[in-house]
C-alpha cells in the first residue's frame, strides 16, 4: 500500500501523522510511504530523517493526496484537504464529526473511508488513540489556565500554588477520565485546591483511592455544579462522550456567577465543548473574554508540543496503520472490531451512529457498509 503524510495547515498545528521510525516499520512491512516537504519539521523530523527510513519526499499537498492510497494526518482536514480526498482512499485522523457539520458534507461527498482516531476502542472500554493526546492536553489545561489566571491575558492575578499565608487557587475540575485525572495530577503537584467533577460514582472511588485526601471529589449535579463552579478561580472542562458533542454541562448563568478574572479551559472543545459559553480558539488567539471570566478554547492543544505528542500519537496509531496497510482496510476492520468503531464515513454514507444523530444523518452500521468492500 502507499501510504501518505501531508504537513498539517491547522493553524499553529506542529505534529505529523508519522515520525521516521513509523515510516521505517511500514516500509519493513513491504509499503510506499511519500511525505511532504517539510511535514515534520514541526516535530524536529527533517526530510533527510524521513528519506533515511526509507519515505519518497512529495513537492506539495496534491502530490500527497494524488498518490496515496491511505491518507495518515493528526488534525481533521480542512476544507482544502478534503476537496482532494476521493472515493476508495482511506483517511486516518481525528476527526471529532459531531460538531462539525461541514467536515462531515465533505467527507460523504469525497466518497472517501474516514476512520477517527477519536473511536477507535480497546478490550478494556478505553480509547486508546485519544487517550495520549488527552494525556497531554489535561496536562497543558493547567499550564494554560495557569497562565490566564495572571494579569497580562484578563486574569485575576492568582498565583496557582499561592505561597505561604496566601490563599492557593481553588481548581474545579468537570469529568473524571483521562483529561481529568491528568488535570488533576498537575494542579495537585502545583499545591492547588483541586476537585475533581464526575456523574459516576465508580469513577470517583477510583480516584479518592489512587490520590486519598489530597483530592476532593464531589458527585456532579446541577447544584453541585453551580457551587463549586461559582467559587472556582479555574474551571477546566473535561467531559467526553465518545464521538459525540459535548453536553452543555456548565450554563451561562453559571459562568456570570463566577468572580471576574477567573478562568476556563474547555479541553472537550474538540467535541463543541461543555460550556455554554465556550467558543473553539486558536494558538494565534487562544482566550477571549465572556461574563468577566477568561476562556482558553484551544482545539489543538497538544499541537503546541508537538514533539512530545507526535511521539506519543505514533505509539498508540502504529498499530492500526500497519494492519491497514498489511490487510486493507476492509479486512482490517472486519478481522478487528475496535478498529470497525472508528469508522465514521464509508462510501458517502455515515457508518458512526453519535454522528448521524447530532447531525441528522441516516446511520448505516459499520458492518453492513463495509459488506460492499
Amino acid at each position: 500500500m502507499l501510504i501518505g503524510v501531508p504537513k498539517e495547515i491547522k493553524t499553529h498545528e506542529y505534529r505529523v501523522g508519522l515520525i521516521p521510525g513509523s515510516v521505517r516499520e511500514l516500509v519493513h512491512h513491504g509499503h510506499e510511504v511519500v511525505i511532504e516537504t517539510a511535514a515534520g519539521d514541526g516535530t524536529g523530523f527533517p526530510d533527510r530523517a524521513y528519506e533515511e527510513a526509507g519515505a519518497r519526499i512529495a513537492g506539495s499537498a496534491d502530490d500527497v493526496f494524488a498518490a496515496a492510497d491511505m491518507v495518515v494526518k493528526v488534525k481533521e482536514p480542512q476544507p482544502e484537504e478534503i476537496s482532494r480526498l476521493r472515493g476508495g482512499q482511506v483517511l486516518f485522523t481525528y476527526l471529532h464529526l459531531a460538531a462539525d457539520r461541514e467536515q462531515t458534507e465533505g467527507l460523504v461527498r469525497s466518497g472517501c473511508t474516514a476512520i477517527a482516531y477519536e473511536t477507535v476502542t480497546d478490550g478494556r472500554g478505553g480509547l486508546p488513540l485519544l487517550a495520549p493526546m488527552s494525556e497531554v492536553a489535561g496536562r497543558m489545561a493547567v499550564q494554560a489556565g495557569a497562565h490566564c489566571l495572571e494579569k497580562e491575558p484578563g486574569g485575576a492575578g492568582i498565583l496557582l500554588g499561592g505561597v505561604p499565608g496566601v490563599p492557593v487557587a481553588r481548581v474545579v475540575i468537570i469529568g473524571g477520565g483521562v483529561v481529568g485525572t491528568a488535570a488533576a495530577r498537575m494542579a495537585m503537584g502545583l499545591e492547588a485546591s483541586v476537585t475533581v467533577m464526575d456523574n459516576n460514582l465508580h469513577r470517583l472511588y477510583e480516584l479518592d483511592i489512587q490520590f486519598g485526601r489530597q483530592l476532593n471529589t464531589i458527585f456532579s449535579t446541577v447544584d453541585s455544579l453551580e457551587t463549586y463552579v461559582s467559587g472556582a478561580d479555574l474551571v477546566i472542562g473535561a467531559v467526553l462522550v465518545p464521538g459525540a458533542a459535548a453536553p452543555k454541562i456548565v450554563s451561562r448563568e453559571m459562568v456570570a456567577g463566577m468572580a471576574r478574572g477567573s478562568v476556563i479551559v474547555d479541553v472537550a472543545i474538540d467535541q463543541g465543548g461543555c460550556i455554554e459559553t465556550s467558543r473553539p480558539t486558536t494558538h494565534a488567539e487562544p482566550t477571549y473574554v465572556e461574563e468577566g471570566v477568561v476562556h482558553y478554547c484551544v482545539t489543538n492543544m497538544p499541537g503546541a508540543v508537538a514533539r512530545t505528542s507526535a511521539r506519543a500519537l505514533n505509539n498508540a496509531t502504529l498499530p492500526f496503520v500497519v494492519a491497514l496497510a498489511n490487510k486493507g482496510h476492509v479486512q482490517a476492520m472486519r478481522d478487528d472490531p475496535h478498529l470497525l468503531n472508528g469508522l465514521n464515513v464509508h462510501n458517502g454514507r455515515v457508518t458512526y451512529e453519535a454522528v448521524a444523530r447530532d447531525l441528522d444523518y441516516d446511520y448505516q452500521p459499520p458492518e453492513e457498509a463495509l459488506k460492499g468492500g
